[in-house]
């Protein structure tokens, strides 16, 4: 089906559509005149992503961005260096500091 009546069956404008698009929430399907046609598939990604913002309460580029990270080892990286800096992100423990910690208790616990 086409973009309009895609659109009228997701509740949304066709402009809507083209943003979700644009910002790469839709799966890349056009057919030979360039158009994008809608199918069951691509219903249901888009009724999944509308679903996601509702529950998580979050707009479509952060959802768009959310997807980035996942595919993107760099931004993802970043991202954390970010959240460690704010204190948003706790470190990861690392198998040694975990030895160092159980070696601590034990000798408290022998004083």
């Amino acid at each position: 089906m086409r973009i309009t009546e895609a659109a009228k069956r997701l509740g949304m404008s066709p402009r809507m559509l083209r943003y979700r698009e644009a910002l790469g929430l839709l799966p890349p399907v056009r057919n030979q005149g360039a158009h994008r046609r809608f199918g069951p598939e691509e219903l249901a990604a888009v009724a999944q992503s509308v679903e996601l913002e509702k529950r998580f309460d979050i707009s479509p580029a952060e959802l768009a961005f959310a997807l980035r990270m996942l595919s993107e080892p760099t931004v993802a990286q970043a991202v954390r260096e970010l959240g460690l800096r704010i204190g948003r992100v706790q470190a990861p423990r690392r198998a040694l500091d975990f030895e160092k910690e159980k070696a601590l208790r034990l000798l408290q616990r022998r004083s």
